[in-house]
């Protein structure tokens, strides 16, 4: 079988079709450190991601896999953190999953309510080789191939291909969420932050082993993949005003991700008019990191009901 997309879903489900016993080759058009999954902050939050509920169980797969990854792979680690929220909200619908979550006493000023709890960071610049080594000892295969140079005559299709997916599965429901993010040098922080005051100006801070990724920005519909230097110094403000030792941190390299939104995750199994089965996987928005192995679980499951 083959699976188009070598972000951190098809990269993610070609492992568990991979050791759980299937042949199995990846094609994309993009290398793993070429695509959004690369550009993650990669904490692990449910984020830009509907439907609920699914997002819940796949949410609370992925934490209990990244809690074993994190004995075992150096770039996943557990790392405390808080949240501050600008209105009163209830315990998240994926709290349940949190051994920790506690509310926040007194947020910063412009807050009114918070949490913090222990969440899986990912290092993704290590952990998307990490998985393709991971898959290569499962016997699986990636190849970069252009979309037209796709090989015929799979027994099954998975198609992982994120925003690709206007193209592979013609579907215009999937859109571009922009993301524009920094890393800086360490700065002697261990606990992440996430503080948004507004839905497009969203500010993280957080710490991996070699450096701390700063964001952010959510920006529906916009395609622009260049860095922009005034976004970059209202990310860097935002965030030094709640995180101080961030103002006098080198920056080390800015990117921009293009988040695949879509009104409610596409993961399913359909048939092609001439009845080849398909497995379609994408549209996770800024959550795939999150849901990676709950969707991967999922389309093992698809494939064994083949």
């Amino acid at each position: 079988m083959i699976v188009v997309g070598a972000g951190v879903i098809g990269l993610s489900c070609a492992i568990r079709l991979a050791e759980g016993g299937y042949d199995v080759a990846v094609f994309a058009r993009d290398l793993p450190l070429e695509t959004t999954s690369s550009v993650a902050a990669a904490i692990w939050y449910p984020y830009l991601s509907a439907p609920e509920d699914r997002v819940a169980g796949w949410s609370r797969t992925s934490y209990e896999e990244f809690a074993k990854l994190a004995e075992i792979e150096p770039s996943v680690q557990l790392r405390h953190g808080r949240e501050f929220l600008t209105g009163r909200t209830p315990d998240p619908r994926w709290a349940d999953v949190l051994p920790d979550l506690t509310r926040v006493g007194s947020p910063p000023e412009g807050f009114v309510d918070g949490w913090s709890f222990t969440a899986p960071v990912l290092d993704m610049p290590a952990y998307l080789p990490a998985l393709v080594k991971r898959l290569e000892q499962a016997g699986g295969t990636l190849t970069r191939a252009a979309l037209s140079a796709l090989p015929t005559g799979a027994d099954l299709v998975v198609n992982c291909t994120g925003l690709g997916a206007r193209l592979t599965a013609g579907d215009p429901t999937v859109t571009p969420v922009r993301g524009q993010v920094m890393t800086v040098e360490p700065c002697g922080l261990t606990e992440w932050l996430l503080a948004d005051r507004s839905p497009t100006e969203l500010t993280y801070v957080v710490p991996r082993e070699h450096d701390v990724v700063v964001g952010g920005t959510s920006q529906p519909g916009d395609w622009n993949l260049a860095v922009d230097p005034s976004t970059s110094a209202a990310i860097l403000e935002r965030a030094a005003e709640l995180v101080p030792q961030l103002r006098k941190a080198k920056i080390i390299r800015q990117r921009v991700g293009l988040r695949p939104a879509r009104p409610t995750i596409r993961c399913e199994l359909v048939r092609t008019r001439t009845g080849e089965p398909v497995i379609h996987c994408y549209g996770h928005g800024g959550s795939g990191v999150t849901l990676s192995w709950g969707c991967a679980d999922e389309v093992f499951e698809l494939v064994q009901g083949l």
